[in-house]
């Protein structure tokens, strides 16, 4: 899917034009993929744009520059408060929201501390990210030959750009083969996500996620959808799980900023409950969906009102 461009991106403090958001070709980042980032929904309900966790995604991209030695010279507040702002400046919604921290145009060489901080910030429409817009269609997946990266190599609980190279080996794999996503497994052989999304499975009435150590990216939905089961009272804990597993599990599911809820009717093209979306899934969905499109309230506080005016038209890619 395209990019649908909008009017400004937020820029170290100011908005500039969408197409003045441009990096020297020797910049760090482009050299050594020094960058971390956020994706971010907003949401369209009925008393205007809200923005799913917004706190808890900033948190996230502080943490992960931190782990990077990454300076950030703006407060979590001062970063939430900017991306309020650029969504209302913009008037797009519903959108997707992108804060990207990366190493500028300094010194060459791998040492990076040289290389000014640039803090980017942009929202463009975007729609479903896996499957064809209705949110109880499953999905073909397979396993994939390509292992999650490796503890103590490169940090997975950082969400950063230079990860997303083993990410793209494991969904152009899964795509050339006739799939919509690969699940990687860690250097051990453990289940541990997809290459954008996280994954849960239901064994026997019990909701199972690997843990962090199995190479997994500490997903904001993830933790959402844990704690929605709670509420529902369904069973959920972290779990190391066996590759063989996935083929004997009742339902399996993939969740993201991106994904949201997406059911998975097959794995190495052996049907998972008959290739049908399962209660547990979604019983979840219902939940899911209905707070985030306002139909259920708001009970964790997850959602940060959008002041906005109006919302302006957007051609459809």
């Amino acid at each position: 899917m395209a990019i649908q461009t909008t009017d400004k991106i937020w820029h170290n403090g100011k908005m500039i034009p969408w197409n003045d958001a441009q990096i020297h070709i020797m910049s760090h980042v482009v050299n050594y993929g020094s960058s971390v980032f956020e994706g971010i929904r907003c949401y369209d309900q009925a008393n205007g744009p809200a923005i799913f966790r917004l706190r808890e995604h900033m948190q996230r991209l502080i943490d992960s520059a931190k782990i990077y030695r990454i300076e950030i010279d703006y407060t979590i507040d001062q970063l939430c408060d900017a991306l309020l702002e650029l969504v209302a400046v913009n008037g797009v919604w519903p959108c997707y929201l992108r804060p990207i921290v990366m190493r500028g145009y300094g010194e060459a060489g791998v040492n990076p501390f040289n290389s000014p901080t640039e803090v980017y910030m942009c929202n463009y429409p975007w729609g479903k990210y896996l499957g064809h817009g209705d949110v109880k269609e499953g999905v073909d997946v397979c396993v994939s030959s390509w292992a999650r990266i490796a503890p103590n190599t490169m940090p997975a609980m950082s969400k950063a750009g230079a990860n997303y190279m083993n990410s793209q080996l494991i969904k152009m794999e899964a795509i050339v083969n006739g799939y919509v996503e690969g699940i990687a497994l860690d250097v051990n052989g453990f289940v541990s996500e997809a290459s954008g999304a996280n994954i849960f499975i239901v064994r026997k009435g019990t909701l199972l996620t690997p843990p962090l150590g199995n190479s997994v990216l500490p997903g904001i939905t993830r933790d959402a959808v844990i704690r929605l089961a709670e509420d529902i009272g369904i069973s959920a804990r972290e779990q190391m799980i066996p590759r063989e597993m996935l083929y004997l599990a009742d339902e399996v599911f993939f969740c993201g900023t991106a994904s949201e809820i997406t059911p998975v009717r097959s794995i190495d093209k052996i049907d998972i409950n008959k290739r049908a979306t399962g209660p547990v899934t979604l019983a979840l969905q219902r939940e899911f969906f209905g707070i985030v499109n306002g139909t259920i309230a708001d009970r964790h506080d997850w959602f940060t009102k959008v002041p906005v005016k109006e919302k302006q038209p957007v051609a459809v890619a």
